[in-house]
């Protein structure tokens, strides 16, 4: 439901009454990812969406229902092709949808308000909802902050709390939207649960070190992919809003003294275009020692051996080495600045998401690699 909080926050602004329907996991070739939501008021309109299409008109009658009856459900949709009209999704995937309803008086509102207004603001925090499990928690949430404070609760039960709070920082810190499976032993309440935790974080980070003609496609680029780009070189004449309209912030300053400063995360992406070994060198002994998604740099194949070799001779390690993307991107034959660039993107997608980077066609992987579809996570016990 995060995915559509802009709009809801403004709901629960307006004292509306609302069902929301979330896609809790997918299988095959689902539309739409885990957290993915459409929510009904009580006058019948309708926002966001679950499936693309395939499904909207019987998610739109759930909840509808789940607004006149007070009760949450999990409905299961898959491929049918038994009846040309039957609901069902067309691609041949699978998904689970939780349907709650989100009413005035309900005392899970607050709760479910706070985590839209976080989402809204573009801040961070995490949504954690039981989707299977005794019914005395059905419709209970949790919300959980970067600072690991957290508001809410699954009613008289601190430790399955402490557990389920512990987990969703862990789906907060990488960004991640899923399930979480927690044994009878881990609950503490006498039967297995399955939780939904939803993260809504500020976009990752693109750090483009290099302020050259390659580097201004790369920034419209990552900003197409959601990322917040910032390009930094050494360089004033170069570093130029004027040469980088695009790029959320421009930084004129040494790339090494830059990165030390900086924030990073597990999904920050790191682009060396410099191909300068005053520059790459220092940066790049840095890089290699942080736990970001990607590090990147570009250069010839003769450039990666020196500037390996020049690593090395400063301490960089070949498990360190192994993590460097050089030459940068994947194999396109582009030539141009944009060709180069959509290669760079396209090698950053298939890290993030699991990609061989093969053609699709006449291969038998599968098309969604996205870790959301994997299995979700187990907990079978409290520390």
């Amino acid at each position: 439901m995060l995915d559509i909080a802009e709009d809801l926050s403004r709901w629960v602004g307006q004292g509306r009454d609302f069902a929301v329907a979330t896609v809790v996991a997918v299988g095959g070739s689902a539309p739409r990812r885990p957290g993915a939501a459409l929510a009904v008021d009580a006058d019948g309109t309708a926002i966001g969406s679950v499936s693309g299409g395939c499904v909207e008109g019987a998610v739109y009658e759930l909840c509808r229902q789940a607004l006149a009856d007070g009760g949450t459900v999990l409905e299961r949709f898959g491929y049918s092709d038994e009846d040309a009209f039957a609901v069902g999704l067309t691609c041949g995937g699978v998904i689970d949808i939780l349907v709650t309803p989100v009413r005035a008086a309900d005392a899970v509102r607050p709760v479910l308000a706070a985590a839209l207004a976080a989402a809204a603001n573009g801040g961070a925090a995490a949504l954690a909802r039981v989707v299977s499990g005794p019914a005395d928690l059905l419709g209970r949430a949790l919300l959980v902050r970067p600072d690991g404070s957290h508001e809410g609760g699954f009613g008289g039960h601190p430790e399955l709390d402490r557990t389920v709070v512990g987990e969703a920082a862990a789906f907060l810190d990488a960004g991640r939207t899923g399930t979480l499976e927690i044994g009878a032993r881990g609950s503490r309440c006498g039967a297995p649960l399955t939780v939904l935790v939803e993260s809504s974080a500020p976009a990752p980070r693109m750090i483009v070190f290099g302020a050259i003609d390659f580097a201004s496609a790369l920034v419209r680029v990552g900003r197409f992919l959601g990322y917040r780009v910032t390009v930094c070189d050494a360089r004033p004449v170069f570093a130029t809003r004027a040469r980088f309209p695009d790029a959320d912030d421009i930084v004129v300053e040494w790339p090494h003294q830059y990165l030390e400063r900086t924030d990073t995360d597990a999904r920050t992406v790191l682009c060396v275009l410099t191909h300068d070994a005053k520059f790459d060198v220092p940066l790049l002994r840095l890089a290699l020692r942080l736990p970001v998604a990607y590090i990147g740099a570009m250069g010839s194949r003769r450039t990666h051996l020196d500037r390996a070799e020049r690593l090395r001779r400063v301490g960089v390690t070949d498990l360190e080495l192994a993590r460097l993307r050089s030459p940068i991107g994947l194999d396109l034959g582009a030539r141009t600045p944009e060709e180069t660039a959509l290669s760079i993107a396209a090698e950053i997608v298939a890290a993030r998401r699991g990609g061989s980077g093969v053609p699709l066609t006449g291969a038998h992987t599968p098309i969604h690699h996205d870790p959301a579809s994997l299995p979700p996570r187990r907990v079978d016990s409290v520390a």
